[in-house]
């Protein structure tokens, strides 16, 4: 079973490996009541699709770099991640990205040179084998089971949100609106020694409040507009995390030192 060839795998995926009816005809999927690579996972890469619903629970920010991506932060530090234990398990009600649910599945090029995409999955995962319980990958005579078909639209789904994504991520570099970040989350009231966080990308409102109007009624027109500002709704987000963080003795112990260093 040769592996697909990556570079650079994403967040996650430790290997990549084409699913087929010749090698996994007994597969099974199991069922998850954990993740456990979210663990440690601070920054969990976002789509469009999902800015209003992702805006409720988590800060929504833009990786550092000439290609950003939209980031939900499920922590403020690296290697943290407030809303799962040890083990995988999500702790509170929260909504989670059609990122970390695709997982351990994939489409990618089985060739570099490839146009269509194929449905891969990472090998070190332990939801996926012939001994595991669970859902069949494939029939008896070696068809897509429904539950494979279902991952396959759900991967697809994904890959076309991923589109619209990098449309708007398009359009705001267009405008020039993402400026490099920072927060500032004081523990005294004074004021005096916040902790900063930076390494990361947002909406610059004064350049917003530049873009002309006609642009702005074209973005109020096809949506583009509400994602702006569902990010920047979110972004008072920070501070919830960060005493999240502190309550679970995951805060950083040491003022001005500490930056939310982005997945890629």
């Amino acid at each position: 079973m040769a592996s697909v060839p990556q570079s650079n795998l994403p967040l996650f995926y430790n290997d990549l490996m084409p699913l087929n009816s010749r090698d996994h005809a007994k597969w099974r999927s199991a069922s998850l009541d954990q993740a456990k690579w979210l663990v440690g996972a601070h920054a969990i890469p976002l789509t469009v699709d999902e800015f209003v619903q992702a805006q409720r629970d988590f800060p929504i920010v833009f990786s550092s770099g000439d290609n950003p991506l939209p980031l939900a932060l499920m922590g403020l530090n690296e290697g943290v991640n407030v809303y799962v234990d040890d083990d995988g398990k999500v702790t509170e009600p929260v909504y989670l990205p059609a990122y970390i649910r695709r997982y351990p599945f994939l489409l990618a090029k089985l060739r570099p040179e490839a146009e269509e995409l194929s449905l891969c999955f990472d090998p070190s995962t332990d939801i996926l084998g012939e001994n595991v319980e669970g859902e069949a990958l494939f029939t008896e005579d070696s068809q897509p089971s429904d539950m494979t078909k279902r991952v396959l639209e759900f991967c697809q789904q994904f890959e076309e949100a991923g589109q619209r994504t990098k449309i708007f991520i398009d359009e705001l570099r267009k405008h020039e609106l993402l400026m490099e970040g920072e927060m500032a989350i004081t523990t005294q009231a004074d004021g005096a020694n916040p902790y900063v966080y930076r390494g990361f990308q947002m909406i610059n409102e004064e350049k917003l409040r530049e873009v002309r109007g006609d642009v702005l009624r074209t973005w109020n027109q096809n949506g583009m507009l509400a994602l702006i500002f569902a990010h920047l709704m979110s972004l008072d987000l920070m501070r919830l995390l960060f005493a999240k963080q502190q309550a679970q003795g995951k805060g950083p112990m040491m003022p001005n030192a500490a930056a939310p260093t982005t997945a890629q």
